[in-house]
């Protein structure tokens, strides 16, 4: 737990925060105490989250941990893995699509309301009638990165594909890549 609560956080401070927010003018020192404050946040997060889950079956839980991380991941590494045209408008969409499909689907589920075993017992909001999501969920964001792929206006040239294609095998030029 401490080790994917210090990655998220430097991910966020890294990628979200200096790259998105600051657009990379921003010191070693802000982006740190950045890193702390989210840090600190999905830990209250975490604690809530587990105040609410306890007394769960913890398989219940890892599967639909698995349902989450299959609907946000798996559609993305497949296409790439093996669909020349897939592009990033399509792996967002079936990242973003997966993962909030997944989430809603889990809220609105009887595993949060609804029954005798819900983490909300006395609440019934359930309206999805699987406890799990991923058998909906992981085929959507299939789907939606088709989707995505085939709609969107990306013009990658077939030589940047090639590029991207052997930077991702290899690693060769990704420090390149990362300078810019």
């Amino acid at each position: 737990v401490a080790g994917l609560t210090i990655t998220a956080s430097a991910s966020f401070a890294h990628d979200i925060y200096a790259s998105v927010i600051k657009k990379g003018d921003v010191d070693e020192k802000k982006q740190v105490k950045v890193s702390r404050i989210t840090a600190v946040v999905i830990g209250i997060l975490a604690i809530g989250l587990g105040i609410l889950a306890n007394g769960q079956n913890i398989a219940f839980l890892v599967a639909l941990a698995f349902a989450v991380a299959a609907a946000a991941n798996l559609p993305t590494i497949v296409y790439s893995l093996f669909w020349r045209r897939f592009n990033t408008t399509g792996a967002l969409c079936s990242m973003y699509g997966g993962l909030i499909s997944t989430l809603v689907l889990i809220i609105f589920s009887p595993a949060v309301s609804g029954s005798p075993t819900a983490m909300i017992p006395g609440s019934d909001f359930a309206w999805f009638p699987l406890s799990n999501p991923g058998i909906v969920s992981i085929p959507l964001a299939f789907v939606l990165g088709i989707v995505g792929t085939l709609l969107s206006k990306d013009s990658e040239s077939r030589a940047k594909q090639a590029e991207m294609e052997v930077r991702s095998l290899t690693g060769i030029g990704a420090e390149k890549a990362s300078a810019h």
